[in-house]
């Protein structure tokens, strides 16, 4: 259950993201508020990323062990990186 609750919560503000940006796009923002609009951004930007690091750590593969059952096991900073 915690994963669909991590799921609506990253995709809430990646949907919010969006919007700021959509704002930021059509120019009509007055400098101030548009600096405030951009920070709130690189703040959501700040936060998914951090969120998609934490979700790489916790990807697993599956992979046989030497019986030929299939377990789980964490993905290597190398896989990672391929």
């Amino acid at each position: 259950m915690e994963d669909s609750k991590d799921v609506k919560k990253f995709d809430h503000a990646m949907a919010e993201l969006e919007a700021i940006v959509a704002r930021l796009e059509t120019g009509d923002l007055p400098l101030e508020e548009a600096l405030a609009t951009f920070e709130a951004g690189i703040a959501l930007v700040r936060t998914l990323n951090q969120r998609l690091t934490e979700a790489e750590a916790r990807i697993e593969l599956l992979s046989h062990d030497a019986q030929g059952a299939v377990r789980l096991r964490p993905v290597s900073e190398q896989e990672l990186k391929e």
